[in-house]
């Protein structure tokens, strides 16, 4: 299945090698050479994966990002990040992105992350796809989410939900109060893939509490169940404000 990519690389060099392997493995690909092109080719065009290096002239990788999920944008995003940058990792995963790879890596592994983040892509079909409505909207405390939109309200401010987000909530909302595991996460949002560890899981944890709880540091919801995983708690039905 051909897939549309968007390839954001300041490198030259790097930038053609990523565009004739990606189009070698029978992908249709743009390319941009800085933020404003990127910003530019993301606002007229949409795409089913962005790879994304952080450190551009113009609009860094992150600024983009932050862009992309504010405006409901739920394109998966493949980071490329400096080694020893472990800000800019954390931070993209808060931000929304799915993944990233260290600078320098291999084409092979590149590739292989591309392929795991299309094919979850096409497994996934978007938190929206699944469950009733009562799965998809409801209420935590003070905070308003609706899954098929991808958004949590609190106070009038929205909160963007990135797919990872929106499918780890719909997971546990499933669940009905019992646990889930960080193997499930693994096993049922990011389909398995080898690259996925507890850590990417975790961060992806701390950015849902800061959109969905009123104290993030004292999570009344989204509870984590030591040695295990985490366990959602109080779920309201969705009432009018």
């Amino acid at each position: 299945m051909i897939s549309r990519i968007a390839l954001v690389e300041d490198d030259r060099t790097l930038r053609t090698a990523l565009r004739d392997a990606l189009v070698g493995e029978g992908h249709e690909v743009q390319a941009a050479a800085d933020g404003h092109e990127a910003r530019a080719l993301l606002r007229a065009q949409r795409f089913d994966l962005l790879v994304l290096d952080v450190m551009l002239p113009g609009p860094s990788g992150l600024e983009l990002l932050r862009e992309l999920r504010s405006r409901g944008d739920t394109t998966p995003v493949l980071l490329l990040t400096a080694r020893g940058e472990e800000g800019d990792k954390v931070l993209g995963f808060e931000l929304g992105a799915d993944d990233y790879v260290t600078k320098p890596f291999s084409l092979r592994e590149l590739l292989a992350r591309v392929k795991a983040a299309l094919r979850r892509r096409r497994q996934d079909g978007g938190a929206g796809d699944a469950g009733s409505a009562a799965l998809q909207q409801f209420q935590l405390g003070p905070t308003r989410v609706d899954l098929s939109a991808f958004t949590a309200v609190r106070g009038g401010t929205t909160h963007a939900l990135s797919k990872k987000e929106a499918a780890m909530l719909l997971l546990l909302r499933c669940a009905q109060g019992r646990a889930v595991s960080r193997a499930q996460f693994l096993r049922e949002v990011w389909g398995g893939d080898q690259f996925v560890g507890d850590r990417t899981i975790d961060t992806h944890m701390l950015n849902l509490r800061q959109k969905v709880e009123v104290d993030p540091r004292q999570p009344q919801f989204l509870v984590t169940v030591h040695g295990i995983g985490y366990r959602l708690t109080g779920v309201g039905d969705l009432t009018e404000p």
